[in-house]
Order: structure tokens, then C-alpha cells, then sequence
């Protein structure tokens, strides 16, 4: 009859999984996103790569109840006649429903209001050590509290980036603007471009651009066998040069952390001055052209060059703490090749953190990513209320048999140089270059 729901299978739905034929699921009901996709807050990637999947799940996670009603204008009338919700998922559903009935998404706390006001007060001092003092150590601990500046502005940049932590959309771009471009010189626009890939895709070999190093850095030794990354399109080439980093990379790790901010910064140019389309270009690079303005203006004041070397070298290494604890979050977890589907994205965000424990007196200094796992489940939840819910999280996960890992942060640094170790040994065997039985690769994909 006319009047009945016209039904498809999830395998048909799969094959409208690319650009301009974009089909998703959200709790049966099936949506073409194909025009949406460039309006999408998100960007068009977080789209892309939820493609022909069902998606309830990472929609909950990163969307308001507000957003629902737009969906009904991409409804195409299409029901799933297969679509099935895991035990898991009823679990982790109920439990987003009861935390926005709470007001746990929108009790942020006064944690922006103190970081905005130590950022200024660290600002302050170091104007003050590199203008008016003419001490070597003047100008050196100038050079760690702007690391530490830069550090808590990162914070800042990625709460707002995820959440409301102002209390208008207005002020809310405009913290992204001065945390992120013009006070650390790394595009918000940039980091939300990869960090919604690798939200969605958590410790996805060929997805996630958090896990894509080489040829520095390899977390997995499928990446011997030049894999394709689905994020920047392209192979990651496992060459000679490759191999040849990979092979020390646990000796190399902690010195690359301390210059990796350059990357961030080469990283930034190459997508602001690209082709791509992303929200807010012009006022991005004005972000940018404020800080690679003030900066060299800063140093050009400290009297000598070696001074001036050793303040930026300095400023960008005390930088590497940050870097560290976010490949501490994910080297040393669980990895796979591929997207995850539907009713396993919660157990893959579990199997692809780690949580790092802490005093509550420290939670400032991780910037609440300490809980990373609760952060990934929730990520629109303000950092000041993920401690609360941990223990809720730990029962839910105990409930349902998945990982849940909380390391020290000493326990976390071995566990990642273990990681780095293992697979760099793999990459000097020149003698047996990439094992390729299956059993190998399963133990070595998921842990």
C-alpha cells in the first residue's frame, strides 16, 4: 500500500556512501545528506565518513536535542528493514538522555572564565620578562609560561570548539578566534577539520588523522604495507626513509614532541591557502596574521640571537607536554582498519582510549582530557563535569565487558614507548620485512 514504509538494507544503504550520493541511518530512519554535507557545522569529512552507516550513536554524542528538527527536510523516506540496536548502545543512549536531564551538558562551570583569566595574567608576564627585564632567566622563564600559555589556550580552542563555553555563539567564535589563531597560531578551522575525524573514527588506521605519522612515527605495523589514508586521500608510504625513522621512533619520540608544534603550523598554512572549502576562511587568516605578527615582534625584542633561539625553542618544547599526553591517549590503545559501523562505535571508542588518572587539583593542567574516554562519549560535555560522570562510565563498561583503562601518567609513557618499540623493532627486520599471515595481523591490529 501507498501508505506503508518503503524499506531498504543496510547493504543497500551502503552504496550511497560518497560525494553527491551521501545516505545515512539515524535510529532507522534514513536521511540524504549528499547537499547537506557542505553546510555541515562539522565539515564535510564527518560526514563522509559516516557514509552509508547507520550513525545514531555519534549523532547523540555530537549533536543537542535541538538538532533533531532539521532532519525531518532530509528525511527520504526510507526506513532501515534491518536496523537493529545493540545492548550497548540502549545502555549508552539512555545514559546521554539521563545526563541531559541533568543539565550536565550545560552546567560548564567557571573553568573558561579562570583559564581566560590566567591566560591574561601569563600573558602579562612574559611581556614583562622579554620588555622591561634584560636577565637571561628573565627571558627563558618568560619562554616556559608562554608555552604554558600556549597550552591552556589549546584548551580553550578545543572546549569551545565542542561546546558553547560563552554564553552566545558570537563570543563563542570569538574565543576560537583568540585562543586559537591569534594567540597559538594554529587554525581552529584546522583542528576542527581533523578532530571530528578523529572523534568519529577513533584509532582508525586508515581514518583517523591522529594515528597517520609516517614516515616519523608508525603505531601499527600495517602501515608497513603503505596503507591509503581516507582522510587526506592519498597512501602513506612505507619507503626507505619510512622505515628508517620508524625504526628508532622510540628514541626519537620525546625530541619530535618538542618541535612538533611546527607541524601544526605548517599543517595550518597548508589548509588555510588550499583549495578547500571550510567555514570562515577570512577570519581564520586574520587569526593567523595577529599572531605570526605579535610573535616575531615579541622576539625581535630579546637583544641577541642565540637568546632568541633558545626563547622559541624553549617556548615550543615546554609545548611538548601537550603532545605527549595526546598520543598517550591513543598510541598504546586498541587499532583497526576501517570505519565503525553502527552499533560498534561505542565499543570502539572504548578499545581506542586511554585515561589518564589524576588529583582533581591537576585537572587544570590535562585540561580534563585526562578523561579521555568520557571525553570521547560525550564530547559535548563541559570538562568540569567528566569526573562526575567517570564512575558511571567505568560501570557501564564493566557492565558490557569493554576496555576501560585509566594508567598513571608515568604507566601511560611506558606503555607508549613499549608501543613505538615493538613495531620499530618489527620495521629493522629487513630479513622479513611485513609478515602477512592473518593470525599475525589480528593480534597485532587489536592489541
Amino acid at each position: 500500500m501507498e501508505g506503508d514504509k518503503r524499506g531498504i538494507t543496510s547493504e543497500e544503504l551502503k552504496q550511497h556512501n560518497k560525494a553527491g550520493d551521501l545516505w545515512i541511518s539515524i535510529q532507522g530512519k534514513v536521511y540524504d545528506v549528499s547537499d547537506w554535507a557542505n553546510e555541515h557545522p562539522g565539515g564535510d569529512v564527518a560526514l563522509l565518513n559516516q557514509a552509508g552507516l547507520d550513525v545514531t550513536d555519534a549523532f547523540i554524542a555530537y549533536h543537542p536535542g535541538t538538532a533533531w528538527k532539521y532532519l525531518d527536510k532530509l528525511f527520504t523516506g526510507y526506513y532501515l528493514t534491518d536496523f537493529k540496536v545493540s545492548e550497548t548502545s540502549k545502555d549508552y543512549r539512555r545514559l546521554a538522555s539521563e545526563f541531559a536531564k541533568l543539565g550536565l551538558f550545560e552546567k560548564k562551570g567557571h573553568i573558561t572564565m579562570y583559564a581566560l583569566a590566567s591566560i591574561v595574567l601569563m600573558f602579562g608576564a612574559v611581556l614583562y620578562g622579554i620588555l622591561c627585564c634584560q636577565s637571561v632567566w628573565a627571558h627563558l622563564g618568560s619562554a616556559v609560561v608562554l608555552g604554558f600559555l600556549w597550552i591552556q589556550s589549546a584548551y580553550i580552542g578545543h572546549d569551545s570548539g565542542h561546546y558553547q563555553v560563552m554564553n552566545t555563539r558570537g563570543y563563542n567564535k570569538l574565543a576560537q578566534f583568540l585562543a586559537g589563531n591569534s594567540l597559538t597560531g594554529i587554525s581552529i578551522a584546522w583542528w576542527k577539520w581533523t578532530h571530528n575525524a578523529h572523534h568519529l573514527s577513533c584509532n582508525s588506521l586508515d581514518y583517523d588523522p591522529d594515528l597517520q605519522h609516517i614516515p616519523v612515527f608508525a603505531v601499527n605495523s600495517i602501515f608497513f604495507n603503505s596503507i591509503k589514508s581516507f582522510f587526506y586521500g592519498r597512501y602513506l608510504n612505507f619507503d626507505p626513509v619510512a622505515r628508517f625513522f620508524v625504526s628508532f621512533q622510540h628514541w626519537t619520540f620525546y625530541p619530535v614532541m618538542c618541535v612538533a608544534r611546527v607541524n601544526l603550523y605548517i599543517q595550518t598554512f597548508l589548509l588555510l591557502f588550499s583549495k578547500r572549502r571550510f567555514p570562515d576562511r577570512a577570519l581564520n587568516i586574520l587569526g593567523i596574521l595577529i599572531f605570526w605578527t605579535w610573535f616575531p615582534l615579541l622576539v625581535s625584542c630579546i637583544p641577541n640571537w642565540p637568546e632568541r633561539v633558545m626563547f622559541v625553542l624553549t617556548s615550543f618544547a615546554v609545548t611538548a607536554i601537550q603532545h605527549v599526553q595526546f598520543c598517550l591517549n591513543h598510541f598504546a590503545a586498541d587499532v583497526y582498519v576501517g570505519l565503525p559501523k553502527g552499533n560498534d562505535w561505542f565499543e570502539k571508542q572504548t578499545s581506542g582510549t586511554l585515561d589518564i588518572s589524576c588529583s582533581s587539583w591537576m585537572d587544570w593542567f590535562y585540561g580534563g582530557l585526562q578523561f579521555q574516554l568520557e571525553h570521547h562519549l560525550f564530547p559535548r560535555m563541559p570538562r568540569s563535569q567528566l569526573r562526575r560522570i567517570s564512575p558511571v562510565v567505568q560501570d557501564l563498561c564493566k557492565k558490557h565487558n569493554l576496555s576501560y583503562r585509566s594508567l598513571s601518567f608515568w604507566e601511560a609513557n611506558v606503555w607508549t614507548i613499549r608501543k613505538l618499540r615493538n613495531v620499530a623493532l618489527q620495521a629493522r627486520d629487513l630479513a622479513n620485512p611485513v609478515p602477512k599471515n592473518m593470525l599475525w595481523e589480528a593480534v597485532n591490529t587489536h592489541g
